[in-house]
């Protein structure tokens, strides 16, 4: 196993398996949470070197918890996968620093590239937002 350490955040159980799933062919997924709090308690424990999480999440979302983690730790690689293909919601979470942002639609061709791009720090969007 890889020794890349993932953290993924999803609060669809169904897409979280499928998403967990696909990681965990490349990667070493640590943990699956729910909610952008668990997330970020999560993060601050484990010490993960790439988060990828839904921007919409009950409670805190995925755009304000992944702000709060690269305020701690600048060098922590983000992932946005979102179903979110509006421009001015992609610039919003690119603004928040080196990221990548796939469409769940676009996982199965986008999510390792986007993840191993967000641990090189380079940004990553999925093709289909690319045209």
């Amino acid at each position: 196993m890889n020794a890349l350490r993932v953290l993924l955040a999803e609060d669809g159980c169904a897409m979280g398996r499928q998403l967990r799933g696909l990681l965990c062919q490349q990667f070493d997924v640590i943990g699956l949470v729910q909610d952008g709090e668990s997330l970020v308690q999560a993060s601050v424990a484990m010490l993960p070197d790439v988060i990828v999480t839904d921007i919409a999440m009950p409670g805190l979302s995925g755009l304000e918890a992944a702000r709060r983690l690269r305020a701690q730790r600048p060098v922590l690689g983000v992932v946005f996968i979102t179903v979110h293909a509006e421009l001015q919601m992609v610039r919003h979470a690119m603004g928040l620093g080196v990221c990548s942002y796939v469409l769940k639609a676009d996982a199965g061709d986008d999510l390792l590239v986007a993840v191993q791009a967000a641990l090189e720090g380079t940004p990553f969007v999925s093709r289909s937002l690319q045209r």
